[in-house]
């Protein structure tokens, strides 16, 4: 593989030792992948900006790289959400201790790397003039929308691979940025209409929900999609991208809206889900609120236009009876260009005088929530609810449409009796593939060129299902707390962790870092597929790390099992000394 001229300069520390790491990071993914060259990148969207997700990880890295001149951005950048409204401190109530003081920490961090704080999680939805059709974006529901409806060709980035290549200005030639992997790989078959937002965005969820362990799904579910209705509006199409974002999919093909996939008719499904009525009835009953909602959220990912003008119209409708929300129960998130386009067409100022909240720089997922207050959300994203039942917030919450929605905030006796608990409130994983293994052996992979030989022994924890950094893994004790996924209440502290990949938000490796940072990560991690949410951390940080074994060790190690993992003479290998 022959580096570009300045990313080899940049590797030998010709631009400062900031470019220098970014550049090995780069160099390491693209070794990892086999990619046999590189792009030249457009733009880069940086994910990692709110204190409750990047943590201490983020903010002890972006110190690491302070002090550096020459270590600024190469290429167009901008930034996501952060974790507040800086106008609105009061009216959200953050309790959490010196929330603003660190906010302001990360994103001065980013502007001194020469990033523009867009402190937007959809950089596809106005304000941004992106020239070019190659992208480095770290943010789940961004990169499954450009990939599916625009023609800007983005891998799913972490934050941290999205920030080296803003700082070297190249990618790895590797993933979707090859046509050859541009290929769906399930098929979905849509027997029922679609009517709303959360229509689309319960089906985005449900696919990746029920895709199987045992696929083969090495850039995550790809779904080709049939049976939807001959008008798709933008802000459907976000919520259903947005919700498949959830388990990891990186891109997909609607049926009379993208172009179609070469041979269609020839490609091997890993196999073929069906959502029927009855399904998404199932999820709105499983969704409905049961039990007092404390607050509506509506945003997730950032409201469009058409989101908040459908809001205001359900509003304007209680409002002509003489009714309003109370206590501002009602939050409607959006980016500073939606905000600025609403306040002057006057939809603002109705959701207002309606009595929403209307925020503007954050997100509902990457907010810290005052619990003496809110302890149940509604919202009508499956995003919001992913991420807010998780580790983030640990907050219930239900889902309904925006009319029904709105209809709890104006009404907040609408649905009565006690606060559900989270593990009602929780979504069950995907179900395990693993069998019991006998016999000693050792199978052979490869590791990271950047690092040295190493050789450690250790007992492994192992799934075969992907882990979900943000919010799953508890980002000071370093337990898995997802419930039904089969690490769920184990601790990774100290283990040799082998899964198949990450999966979730972009910002997992900040979660890894910081639990590294304070000694409660892995000794060593072992992946099955090429992980970018995964591999950063462990280049950065000099964790031993592999993958691309000859047998998927995932299925070859009994989690518990004795291992030797060690690295020699540039050869990884993982040697069975024990079955439990």
């Amino acid at each position: 593989m022959e580096l570009p001229q300045r990313l080899a300069e940049q590797l030998d520390g010709k631009e400062g030792p900031t470019r220098q790491k970014a550049a090995r990071l780069v160099v390491d993914l693209a070794r990892v992948a086999k990619a046999a060259s590189f792009v030249d990148v457009d733009h880069a969207h940086v994910s990692g900006v709110s204190v409750i997700t990047g943590g201490h990880g983020l903010r002890t890295f972006l110190k690491d790289l302070s002090g550096d001149d020459q270590g600024t951005v190469v290429i167009p950048t901008t930034l996501n959400s952060a974790g507040c409204d800086r106008e609105k401190m009061e009216e959200m109530g953050i309790a959490w201790p010196n929330f603003l003081e660190q906010q302001f920490e990360i994103v001065q961090a980013y502007d001194r790397l020469g990033i523009e704080s867009t402190l937007s999680c959809t950089p596809y939805d106005r304000g941004i003039e992106i020239e070019g059709e190659t992208a480095s974006w770290a943010e789940s529901n961004a990169v499954c929308f450009s990939n599916t409806w625009t023609s800007l060709i983005t891998n799913r980035e972490s934050g941290l691979s999205a920030l080296a290549t803003a700082l070297t200005g190249y990618a790895p030639a590797w993933g979707l940025h090859l046509e050859e992997n541009r290929r769906p790989n399930i098929r979905v078959v849509v027997e029922c209409p679609l009517e709303t937002l959360s229509d689309y965005s319960i089906l985005g969820d449900w696919i990746g929900k029920n895709a199987k362990p045992e696929w083969n799904l090495p850039f995550g579910p790809m779904p080709y999609i049939s049976g939807l209705d001959p008008f798709i509006s933008f802000a459907r199409k976000k919520a259903l991208t947005a919700a498949a974002a959830n388990y990891g999919s990186p891109m997909m093909w609607v049926e009379g809206h993208t172009t179609a996939p070469q041979d269609v008719d020839a490609i091997e499904w890993e196999g073929t889900l069906t959502f029927t009525q009855h399904d998404l009835q199932q999820r709105y009953e499983d969704l409905s609120p049961k039990g007092q909602v404390d607050l509506i959220v509506i945003g997730c990912p950032q409201a469009s236009l058409e989101e908040m003008r459908t809001t205001a119209a359900a509003l304007r409708t209680h409002m002509e009876f003489g009714d309003a929300v109370p206590n501002q129960r009602l939050w409607v998130f959006t980016s500073k260009e939606n905000y600025n386009l609403a306040e002057a067409d006057g939809t603002v100022s109705m959701l207002e005088e309606a009595g929403a909240l209307v925020l503007v720089d954050t997100c509902p997922e990457v907010t810290p929530y005052n619990r003496n207050k809110y302890n149940h959300l509604l919202t009508n994203s499956m995003k919001a609810e992913h991420y807010l039942t998780s580790g983030l917030n640990r907050i219930p919450t239900s889902v309904a449409t925006i009319e029904e929605c709105v209809r709890h905030a104006v009404d907040p006796m609408r649905a009565t009796g006690p606060t559900p608990t989270l593990s009602q409130a929780a979504h069950g994983g995907q179900t395990s593939a693993k069998t019991h293994q006998d016999g000693l052996t050792t199978i052979n992979g490869s590791g990271l060129n950047s690092q040295d030989d190493f050789c450690i022994e250790g007992r492994a924890m192992v799934t075969d299902v992907p882990i979900t950094y943000l919010g799953y893994v508890n980002r000071d004790t370093g337990v898995i707390e997802e419930t039904g996924h089969p690490l769920d209440g184990r601790a990774i502290e100290n283990t040799i962790l082998i899964y198949p990949k990450g999966s979730g938000s972009t910002v997992a490796p900040y979660v890894l870092m910081g639990l590294l940072y304070q000694k409660k990560g892995p000794l060593a991690v072992i992946n099955r597929d090429v992980c970018p949410l995964t591999l950063p951390a462990c280049s950065l940080l000099n964790v031993p790390y592999g993958h691309g074994f000859e047998q998927d060790p995932c299925m070859v190690v009994n989690d518990g099992d004795l291992i030797r993992f060690k690295r020699e003479n540039g050869l990884v290998s993982i040697e069975i000394l024990e079955r439990v």
